[in-house]
């Protein structure tokens, strides 16, 4: 059996902040953007270019939902942005004015960064050593 991951759903505020966001700052590239009248809502789907795994934009749609905005790991980095070249993307991230919490470090596992994305999530911006763990 072979099984992966598709998509991951983040909650945002607005769709086209944040695919302002993900694509032009990121570098990600917009694979899908629908609407779907029977729910009222677009389906936004961006990925890192070359990645399979997507990010679903998914604009809150109720105040319980807000609330998860920049937060839905509890303050832990809640995803992993990985790079074949840490500094040339760091640099970059850096000249784009995105806020890097953490500064880049040397771990036995690679090169690391953790930034926030523009509603205030964590992501660690990652080279691994030895490919993808």
């Amino acid at each position: 059996m072979k099984q992966s991951i598709a998509h991951i759903a983040l909650v945002v505020r607005d769709y086209d902040e944040a695919i302002a966001f993900y694509c032009e700052t990121l570098g990600f590239e917009l694979v899908e953007d629908s609407y779907q009248p029977e729910q009222d809502k677009r389906w936004v789907v961006v990925r890192p270019r070359g990645g399979q795994t997507s990010i679903l934009l998914a604009r809150a749609s109720k105040p319980e939902q807000e609330a998860f905005i920049g937060n839905q790991a509890g303050g832990r980095v809640f995803l992993f942005l990985q790079t074949d070249d840490f500094w040339r993307d760091y640099n970059d991230l850096k000249a784009k004015g995105v806020h890097f919490e953490r500064d880049p470090k040397e771990a036995p596992y690679g090169t690391v960064a953790v930034f926030r994305d523009l509603y205030g999530t964590l992501w660690d911006l990652v080279q691994f050593t030895d490919g993808p763990n």
